[in-house]
């Protein structure tokens, strides 16, 4: 399924007015803590709770081209600080999530951006989007999806909040060849609870220099994301990256998900290989 949404601002006027929006279902599954998790007094547990724990990762390979970058740090940015993102924010049952953003090249480049910190409003959301897009854009080489769920896995035992949910966003326009295999990663978080949402990023045609390949969003859904409720957005025009990133933030702020999400069926075999990314870089570079 290929899910792309025209306009964010409809999934809250639609939570607003009461009633289902089009494509959008019902809040997913809450995430429960291990039982084994040290108990704290209830007053200090309800200062913690948040509605979401959000990792956002974040693709700066070098297919990524620099005008690319800039959009998509002012995407993120202005959606937090959005009116949308902030009403959504507050029809949750704590009126708050705690957020995380980094963004990966290859297996072994990650850089924390903006480390843990609570949203419950206005005046912290401003402080966030400042601290996105206060850091000076860079790019690297590779490009493995596999080690930026690694990476985002333990970044939640770090967390000081603890939320309904634990969800990892991945953003990039490339399939992973770098690292270990992408669902070796992504079954790993799974069966940890996490739910992994995906937005890939298609508005170059395909080629040999950048590795990018047809059907992105069919490899997403079949290799990358994964958990109840998860989905892709799929951006296909320079123009949609803003409107996407508001959208898929809002949708997970909110605990909403597509009316048809993405079922994977663990016998069913993916669309697209998995293994392509690898392979276009073995075949390439011969190793």
């Amino acid at each position: 399924m290929r899910l792309l949404f025209s306009i964010g601002a409809v999934l809250v006027a639609g939570m607003f007015a009461g009633g289902d929006v089009a494509g959008i279902a019902a809040p997913g599954p809450k995430f429960e803590s291990p039982k084994n998790e040290p108990q704290r007094p209830a007053v200090d547990r309800d200062a913690q709770m948040v509605d979401v724990e959000l990792v956002l990762a974040v693709d700066v390979s070098y297919s990524m081209d620099m005008d690319e970058l800039a959009i998509q740090r002012e995407g993120y940015a202005q959606a937090i600080q959005s009116k949308e993102f902030l009403q959504a924010l507050k029809l949750g049952p704590n009126g708050r999530i705690a957020v995380t953003y980094f963004e990966w090249a290859a297996s072994s480049d990650q850089k924390i951006i903006i480390p843990w910190r609570l949203i419950d409003g206005p005046e912290t959301a401003d402080a966030v989007a400042a601290e996105i897009l206060k850091t000076p854009i860079r790019r690297a080489s590779r490009t493995s999806i596999s080690g930026a769920i690694t990476f985002a896995m333990p970044l939640f035992d770090e967390d000081p909040y603890r939320g309904l949910r634990r969800v990892v966003d991945i953003s990039g326009d490339g399939p992973n060849n770098n690292g270990g295999p992408v669902t070796v990663a992504r079954d790993a978080a799974l069966e940890k609870g996490i739910v992994i949402n995906g937005l890939p990023i298609m508005v170059k045609e395909p080629s040999y220099s950048t590795m990018d390949i047809d059907n992105l969003d069919f490899y997403y859904e079949d290799c990358v994301i994964g958990g109840p409720g998860a989905f892709v957005i799929t951006i296909k025009d320079r123009g949609q990256f803003k409107e996407a990133i508001r959208t898929k933030l809002l949708m997970e702020v909110a605990g909403r998900t597509p009316e048809r999400p993405v079922m994977r069926v663990a016998d069913k075999e993916p669309r697209v290989s998995c293994l392509i990314g690898e392979k276009i870089w073995s075949d390439r570079w011969g190793r």
